[in-house]
């Protein structure tokens, strides 16, 4: 159940003018937008004083996991389980769905394979992922492994212990799809919408090794987002885990928070103190965007972000979370002056308004207005012409 701010407000004092209405002894400037922000986080409970025990009551409803999580590995656990949305959009989901990779210890390849999961890694949005575990099978399976492997941060996992955690397979069934569909739907609404207590341990599929990879990719991609806590593959391919991967983060991010990475210089090609410098917002899309561009130019350069939030330029701008005060402290809490010799700054387009603020605010760097679209940056790098352009 998800309580909306407008319903929450319905439980507090404004809204029924009667005593202590926006009194602010929560910290927020008025009862409403005290209801907002307890939608939003429900950490705010005890925030008011005179929060009816009917509301109270309610949210430790909805605060309670409606399914079982569940702790799977060794020494390294991973988290599966304790969802208690059916859409991430009421709230966010909770932990990742697990993937991890099947491998036989009695294999002859066993070795050459598991280096391979191991070594597998992928960044992005400036962390580094790798699957969740590896389900061991065969008669070689020992602790020691089991701990060698983990050290990789990564967990492991035996047929045995699966039924040990009494988790709820549901069947792969990749010639009706349509039935594996239904089965995990309504496992998951039985579970949220029900509270029925056979279908409150968390989900797992089993995926059978197929020639077919992007069929594989399709169906597992499904899976993780209705509603499988767990996916085991017989097929380990980078790319096909790179794919799901991607897909998971995206799947389980708080959709309440902006996607952004962090506020740093980064650095594109073989870079020297006279580089040219662009800057831009810490949002994730506009992050990636730009370095695709700058990685792909033809000259080193350097990329500046300016902690926005996570917001995009345009949205930074007109909240003003970007601004030439903003501009200049990150410049200097970065130390760019010490960082390159360069003392021209390109930024974007779209803040070509502010140019003579900022140019006022950090007299010492010449403000250049680039591209206004990340994917025109390398049209202006051919007409922009800086005489300590690293060659």
């Amino acid at each position: 159940m998800k309580l909306s701010g407008l319903e929450i407000f319905k439980y507090l004092p404004a809204s029924t003018k009667s005593e202590h209405s926006n009194c602010k002894e929560c910290g927020f400037k008025s009862c409403m937008d005290f209801a907002v922000n307890l939608a939003k986080n429900f950490e705010f409970v005890n925030n008011c004083p005179y929060l009816k025990d009917e509301l109270k009551n309610i949210i430790n409803k909805t605060q309670t996991s409606t399914q079982n999580e569940i702790e799977v590995g060794l020494s390294k656990k991973v988290k599966i389980g304790g969802e208690n949305v059916m859409f991430r959009h009421d709230k966010k989901f909770v932990n990742p769905t697990a993937i991890f990779i099947a491998l036989n210890t009695d294999s002859t390849i066993f070795k050459n394979e598991l280096k391979r999961v191991l070594n597998f890694e992928i960044l992005k949005l400036s962390q580094t992922y790798k699957v969740d575990g590896i389900f061991l099978k065969g008669s070689n399976i020992n602790k020691d492994l089991r701990l060698q492997i983990e050290k990789y941060g990564i967990s492991t996992l035996t047929e045995e212990e699966i039924n040990g955690y009494s988790l709820i397979e549901i069947k792969d069934d990749k010639d009706n799809f349509p039935n594996t569909m239904e089965n995990l739907i309504c496992t998951r609404k039985k579970a949220i919408l029900e509270n029925n207590k056979n279908y409150l341990n968390p989900v797992y599929i089993y995926l059978k090794k197929q020639d077919n990879l992007v069929e594989l990719s399709a169906r597992a991609g499904f899976y993780i987002s209705k509603y499988a806590n767990m996916l085991i593959f017989e097929n380990f391919d980078e790319a096909l885990m790179s794919t799901l991967i991607a897909l998971r983060q995206n799947i389980y991010a708080d959709p309440q928070a902006p996607l952004q990475v962090e506020s740093k210089i980064y650095e594109f090609n073989e870079v020297t103190d006279k580089s040219p410098v662009f800057m831009t917002t810490n949002f994730s899309l506009t992050y990636y965007t730009m370095a695709n561009e700058l990685a792909e130019l033809d000259v080193p350069s350097y990329l500046v972000l300016i902690p926005t939030g996570g917001m995009s330029v345009l949205a930074a701008w007109a909240a003003e979370k970007i601004t030439t005060q903003v501009i200049a402290e990150t410049i200097e809490k970065l130390k760019l002056r010490e960082r390159v010799k360069t003392r021209e700054i390109i930024i974007p387009g779209v803040l070509a308004s502010i140019k003579d603020d900022i140019q006022k605010e950090i007299p010492d760097f010449k403000i250049i207005v680039g591209a206004v679209e990340a994917y025109k940056t390398r049209d202006f790098i051919k007409t922009y012409k800086i005489e300590h352009f690293a060659k």
